[in-house]
């Protein structure tokens, strides 16, 4: 990869559970204050495992994250928009 190359992410669509439970425990603000690149990352990351109770362990673990407001993907964030 060449140093003016830019990697480029595929963007995925949100799954209207996982969009009902940022509305349903009022954290879709903060949801929408994080990057793009944050957003997307979330969205693939929780839709994408095989079984459900995956699924529920990894959204549990964004809505702690976007509720203290300094953590993604359990590493600290500074919070300041990309």
């Amino acid at each position: 990869m060449s140093a003016n190359s830019t990697l480029r992410r595929e963007r995925h669509t949100m799954p209207t559970w996982m969009r009902a439970a940022l509305n349903d425990n009022g954290f879709m603000s903060s949801y929408k204050k994080r990057p793009p690149y944050q957003q997307n990352d979330y969205i693939y990351w929780i839709s994408s495992p095989k079984t459900e109770a995956t699924r529920q362990k990894r959204l549990a673990q964004m809505l702690e994250e976007l509720k203290s407001g300094d953590v993604y993907m359990k590493m600290k964030w500074n919070g300041k928009k990309a």
